[in-house]
Formats: structure tokens, C-alpha cells, sequence
């Protein structure tokens, strides 16, 4: 029986259960106003039989009391069209009136038509029918009969009533006779076809868990089964599982985890586990338990227990394939890391001879060597950035990045990053300005990885701004933050590539822009950020230019007071030029 079926099989019962506890017209309402109205008809005829026969002549009072107790056999014949329990007990209530009204005429008990004092029984349990597991007003009429009694003991001892013929006491008696067994009738059939309909529908749920794929168990404090329905995993006994619990059925090794996964779930917690069955290590059960309590009983768990073998035996490739995979990926990084350190060593001196001849420090070279040199300065610049920058991406990668933090003013980093470009930017023709703020901007952070997502995002700003653009870069305190904005009146960016970009060797535009990169300056600048605590957001619109906005939670409060940094002169309010 899959969840499915349960579910729609659970509430075709409600709505069964629903309709005969608080029908509004059916075959238990009509088969009970027939028992009132056949009631009134019956004690009705009674009373005229009782009336016209020769030398049976009623008494005033015994024919008002016969004619009262027809009266709420008249008022249950309402429930034929509408039936609900509140319109139950109001004729319940009518009942008890009438007997007690009935028997306080008579005498009750000692009268001349005893039986009546049973009338509120026999309509208790007429009323019952048609709700199975609710005798409330079966027992109600079985208590209001003392009314009756008590009203007609009463009557007997303020005005004694002559005894009548005994052949109206033996017919009111049969008349509540046959009325009470027709009631019985009625309610009594009703329960066992119920009960009946109950054990089919017991059965075909037992049936129907009997044929589902998994085993269900239930299970019992000590962790043994009471009772089991479906099919059992592989490997995994029943008998063993009633006998020694289901801790005993567990690989050693995988013991403790089940004694804790039935811990939570007796504390109220749904648990899934995956164990090892102790009589087949290369299988897997996996088995999932929830807490069953009922009224008066010791708390039990629902389990479910189903083959886990192909599932464990996927994740298990899937975890191997994803420490190969973690496995390359660190080799990469110490193949780059190793590569690009060993490169740097060479390529430094290539630098520094280039340098040399581009200076004639040993005397002049022709105008074409000049020019040699200078492109070699350039291109090993260019390339010593690249190494640079993949070696602190392979640390970064392989987590052996460590920050430096130390105590300084964040001014300073980011005015020798403007420093360090302005020359570049004016070659190009791009106006670069900072606004900084006029007081010292204590942090506690790494001032190399500061000044180098300064260096990256500034060094971006201007290669891809045309020459008389401008770029500005923004420091400020926001709070706890540090906030670093560089924006610039730049290309811009399309919004397909803003997704991409930050990750390694991304870039955006076309191909002559993609040549001006690597694609590894905002990865740096987003790495180096995260690694601070802080976060980098990216704004900008194609055409227009772009501003990228660093904050990092690194603000201290001074400590020692800042110097100005040589050179620096008094800055404006609103801004200073580095």
C-alpha cells in the first residue's frame, strides 16, 4: 500500500464516519422517526382500544398519560427530514418529560400502566442508532428512568391510586416491551453490520500492507517488533527482529548510531537511518522512524525499513568521484602555485635586464634595441602580474592563504594604489581621482590584500575606460564597514556576463576586450574580500560605465593616533586628489 493509497483510504473513512455521526437525512434517521411514529400510533390505538371496550373504561388521568407519552413518538417523526444530535436530545428531552409527566398522573410503578416508566430507555437506545461509539443517550435514558420512578412514588404517597385490571398493567407493559426490542433491534443490528463493515475494512488495510514493497514494523520501547506488515529487506529477519530487537539484527560498527537514531525518535523526533544488517555486510537497510503514541499506552515507533543497497552503492561512487575530483583540483592548484613560483625567479631578472637597457646604464643602445627593451619591460610586467596574480589564486583555492592583519589607516593603501596607477592613467588619458576621508580610517585588516583589491579593481577601471573618461575610487566608513566604491564612466557591463563575473578566469565583452585580461582580477578582489568577512557588489549599465562596491567588516576604533602619510597635504572636506 503506497502513501497514496493510505491517504485517499484514510479519508473515505472520515467522510463515512463523518456522514453517520451528523447525517442530515438518511436510513438511520428514517428507521428512527419510524420507531416513534409507530410508538404513537401503537399507545394511541391503545388508549381508544383501552377507551370503547365494555367495562374497560380508562381513567381520566390514565388516558392523559398515554396520550402525553404519544406525544414525543409525534415530535420524532421530525427527524425524518432533518437529523442532527442537537435535534436527538431535544426529542430525548420530550421522553423524559412525558414518562415523568406520565408517571406523576399514574403512580408510576404501582400504577395501573407501569411500563411507561421505561419509556425513556427504550428511546436512548432507538435514538442511538445509526452512531456506532456513542452511547450517550443510551446511558442518559438508562439514568432518566429514576425521574420516572421517583415521580410516581411521589404520586403514590400524596394521593393513593386504586390498582387497575391487570390487563392494562401486562399491555403497557408489552407495548414498552415491544418498543424496547425494537429499539434494540435497530441500534444493536446497526453495531454489528458496523462492526462488520469495520473487520472488512481492517482487512483489506491489513491486505493492502501486507503487499507493499517495504516493511513496516512496530516497535516497542526496547526495540523489538509487535507487529510487521510488507516485505522484508534482504538480510533482514522478522522473527529476529521480534526475538532480539532491531539493535541485535545491526552490524557492530553501526550500533551506536541506531540505539540513538530510536532515542530521538522516542524523544518525539522523526529519524532516517542507514545500517549495515549484522547477517549481510554488503547490503544496506535504510529505515525510517516516527513516534506512535495512544491514550493509556506506552509510547511506541512506527518504522519503515527498505533495501538501501543501490542507494548507499550511488552516493558511495558519488563521494568517490567527488574526492577524485577535489583531489585534481588540488593538484591544479599545486601544479599552478609550484609553476608560477618557479617562474617568477627568472622572469624577475629578464625584468631587471630589460630595465637596464631601457635606461642605457651602460652606455647607448640603437633606437630599435631601445624599443626591444621597452617591449620586454612591458610584456614581462604584464606577465609578472599574471603569475602573481594565479599564484595568490592557487593559494587562495588551496586554502593556505593567510592574512596578515595588523592595525593601520586604510588611506594608506588605497592612496599607493592610486599612486601606483596614476602613470598608467594619464598615459591612456583617464582622469583618476580619490576621494578619502579627512580624518584617519583605522582597520584591523591585511594592508597587502587592501591595497591589492585597490591595485585590481582600479587597474580594471582604467583599462576598460576610454581616454577622457573618468575613474573614481570612494573610501569611506559605513558603520563597522569599511566601504571601497571604484567606478568609472567605462564600457560597462552586459547584464548576461554580471553572473559571471568574480569567478576565475571570467571575463565579459567582446573578444578585444577579453584580450586586455585574464579574467582573475575581480576573482582576486572577490576572494581576498570573502576572506575579510565581506562581500562585493557589481552595478553597472552597457555603455555607460560601471561601480564596484567592497565592504569588509574590518573598521577598529584608533587606537594611536594616525600621522599623515609623507607628502599628504590637508584635504578638502568632501574630497582629497592621491
Amino acid at each position: 500500500m503506497n502513501i497514496h493509497q493510505h491517504h485517499r483510504f484514510q479519508e473515505d473513512r472520515r467522510i463515512a464516519d463523518a456522514r453517520a455521526l451528523s447525517p442530515e437525512r438518511g436510513p438511520g434517521a428514517s428507521l428512527v422517526a419510524i420507531w416513534h411514529a409507530g410508538w404513537a400510533v401503537m399507545v394511541s390505538l391503545t388508549a381508544l382500544i383501552a377507551q370503547t371496550l365494555p367495562g374497560a373504561i380508562l381513567a381520566p388521568t390514565t388516558q392523559t398519560a398515554l396520550l402525553l407519552t404519544a406525544l414525543p413518538g409525534v415530535l420524532g417523526v421530525v427527524l425524518m427530514a432533518r437529523d442532527t444530535a442537537g435535534l436527538r436530545f431535544l426529542v430525548m428531552g420530550g421522553w423524559l418529560l412525558a414518562a415523568t409527566a406520565a408517571a406523576g398522573l399514574t403512580g408510576g410503578a404501582t400504577g395501573p400502566v407501569p411500563g411507561l416508566v421505561l419509556l425513556p430507555l427504550a428511546a436512548g437506545i432507538a435514538l442511538d442508532h445509526a452512531r456506532v461509539g456513542d452511547d450517550r443517550l443510551t446511558r442518559l435514558g438508562a439514568v432518566a428512568v429514576i425521574l420516572p420512578l421517583l415521580s410516581g412514588l411521589i404520586s403514590a404517597w400524596v394521593n393513593p391510586i386504586p390498582a387497575a385490571a391487570p390487563a392494562l398493567a401486562a399491555a403497557s407493559g408489552l407495548l414498552v416491551l415491544i418498543a424496547l426490542i425494537a429499539a434494540l433491534r435497530l441500534t444493536w443490528g446497526e453495531r454489528r453490520r458496523r462492526l462488520t463493515a469495520a473487520e472488512a475494512d481492517s482487512a483489506r488495510l491489513t491486505a493492502l500492507l501486507g503487499d507493499q514493497p517495504a516493511l513496516t514494523l512496530v516497535l516497542d520501547t526496547a526495540g523489538r517488533a509487535t507487529a510487521h506488515w510488507g516485505a522484508a529487506p534482504p538480510a533482514l529477519s522478522v522473527s529476529a527482529l521480534a526475538d532480539q530487537g532491531l539493535v541485535a539484527a545491526v552490524h557492530a560498527p553501526d550500533r551506536p548510531a541506531v540505539s540513538a537514531a530510536l532515542s530521538r525518535a522516542f524523544a518525539g523526533q522523526p529519524t532516517e537511518i542507514l545500517f549495515t544488517p549484522r547477517t549481510a555486510l554488503d547490503r544496506r537497510v535504510v529505515l525510517i522512524l516516527r513516534r506512535f503514541d495512544r491514550p493509556d499506552e506506552p509510547p511506541r515507533l512506527i518504522a519503515q525499513a527498505f533495501d538501501g543497497t543501490a542507494q548507499f552503492a550511488r552516493e558511495l561512487r558519488l563521494e568517490n568521484a567527488r574526492a577524485e575530483a577535489e583531489a585534481q583540483s588540488a593538484g591544479k592548484t599545486r601544479f599552478l602555485a609550484n609553476m608560477s613560483h618557479e617562474l617568477r625567479t627568472p622572469l624577475n631578472a629578464v625584468l631587471g635586464f630589460a630595465d637596464i637597457m631601457r635606461q642605457r646604464l651602460f652606455g647607448p643602445l640603437p633606437d630599435r634595441y631601445a624599443d626591444y627593451a621597452e617591449s620586454i619591460h612591458q610584456a614581462g610586467g604584464h606577465l609578472l602580474d599574471l603569475i602573481n596574480d594565479v599564484l595568490d589564486m592557487a593559494k587562495i583555492e588551496a586554502e593556505r592563504y593567510q592574512l596578515a592583519l595588523s592595525d593601520f589607516d586604510a588611506r594608506d593603501a588605497v592612496s599607493a594604489a592610486v599612486a601606483l596607477l596614476r602613470l598608467q592613467a594619464d598615459e591612456k588619458g583617464v582622469h583618476l581621482a580619490a576621494v578619502l576621508p579627512t580624518q584617519a580610517l583605522p582597520v584591523h585588516a591585511d594592508p597587502r590584500a587592501l591595497k591589492q583589491i585597490a591595485l585590481n579593481l582600479l587597474s580594471n577601471a582604467i583599462k576598460f575606460t576610454p581616454s577622457g573618461g573618468a575613474v573614481t575610487a570612494t573610501l569611506d566608513g559605513v558603520g563597522p564597514d569599511l566601504e571601497l566604491a571604484v567606478s568609472d564612466t567605462g564600457v560597462g557591463i552586459a547584464p548576461e556576463d554580471l553572473q559571471r563575473l568574480g569567478r576565475p578566469f571570467e571575463q565579459a565583452g567582446g573578444a578585444d576586450q577579453k584580450a586586455q585580461g585574464t579574467g582573475l582580477g575581480l576573482s582576486l578582489v572577490r576572494s581576498l574580500t570573502e576572506l575579510h568577512g565581506g562581500r562585493m557588489t557589481i552595478d553597472s549599465t552597457l555603455g555607460e560605465g560601471t561601480a564596484i562596491v567592497v565592504r569588509l567588516p574590518v573598521r577598529s576604533p584608533p587606537t594611536l593616533p594616525f600621522e599623515p602619510a609623507e607628502g599628504e597635504a590637508e584635504a578638502p572636506a568632501t574630497k582629497a586628489e592621491a
